[in-house]
């Protein structure tokens, strides 16, 4: 039993001097996100996102975006499909694209 407390403690503590960067950063996405949706449909009665795929190179990342909102004088709900580029945290530029397109965030190759 000592030997589990002991296994435990120690986790603890390498979770506590080694946090995971990768759920920190997903926070800092998700309000990004929910700022540009909000910001993007401000007459909005009510709205949820998801997000489809991304991508990161470094300090830049590329989320595609779908937002599905209920506009105030509307019953049905409209979607929307976003491509987001996030750099250190900032958004930084948006793009709108269709929904049915086949777009991927994929690296973009040199010719």
């Amino acid at each position: 039993m000592m030997r589990f407390t002991s296994l435990i403690l120690l986790g603890c503590l390498a979770a506590a001097c080694f946090p995971n960067q990768a759920l920190a950063s997903t926070d800092d996405v998700g309000a990004i996100i929910e700022n540009f949706v909000t910001t993007h449909f401000p007459d909005a009665a009510s709205h949820f996102w998801v997000v489809n795929e991304t991508q990161w190179d470094g300090d830049e990342m590329v989320v595609d975006v779908a937002a599905i909102v209920t506009d105030r004088r509307q019953a049905e709900p409209t979607a929307s499909r976003f491509l987001l580029l996030i750099v250190a945290g900032n958004l930084q530029g948006s793009q709108s694209i269709p929904l049915d397109a086949a777009t991927e965030c994929k690296q973009e190759q040199e010719v």
